[in-house]
């Protein structure tokens, strides 16, 4: 990780370490707040990945899949941003899908890192056991808007200091010679 992208990361840790704050704080009206931060995220990542698509990627190998990842990320920014006005318990269940497609990802990740040998196996493998536990309280307490919210707080908490340590975590540098 470079200089830039571990300040960016810390940044990143630290703004999700303050929504999480101020949504325990002010738990009413969260699930609104965290969807419609949850779409803006998805919304300026796939507009970032399509410029990136448009500069870069689109002459490289395995370029198209940038584009794909792009266009799927705006396409569900654009809908998460959509579903505001119908009842929260569809939103509920919209966010906790995310929550569990994120947590098969990075147990596959980790899977993938315990087949490899590497020792981050443990890091990635914990990050999706503790989504996908996140994502069975979300349909245990689906009817309380105000549980919901501390639940998907304590995830984007979790998430936020993950980031901060992958700040400060060394990383190996290989050299040729």
């Amino acid at each position: 990780m470079s200089r830039m992208q571990k300040i960016k990361s810390f940044i990143g840790g630290l703004f999700l370490i303050l929504i999480s704050i101020f949504l325990i704080v002010f738990p009413e009206g969260g699930l609104g707040f965290v969807a419609f931060v949850l779409s803006l995220t998805m919304i300026v990542t796939g507009l970032r990945y399509l410029t990136y698509y448009l500069s870069m990627a689109r002459h490289m190998v395995g370029g198209k899949s940038i584009l794909f990842y792009s266009v799927i990320l705006l396409d569900f920014g654009l809908f998460t941003m959509a579903l505001s006005d119908i009842p929260r318990i569809y939103l509920a269940l919209y966010l906790m899908f995310i929550n569990v497609f994120s947590a098969v990802l990075e147990i596959v990740r980790g899977i993938d890192a315990m087949r490899k040998k590497s020792p981050s196996w443990k890091f990635s493998m914990s990050q999706g056991i503790i989504n996908l536990v996140l994502a069975f309280f979300c349909v245990v307490f689906i009817r309380s808007e105000t549980v919901l919210v501390y639940i998907f707080c304590f995830g984007m908490l979790y998430n936020g200091i993950v980031k901060v340590i992958s700040a400060f975590r060394r990383t190996a540098i290989v050299y040729i010679q």
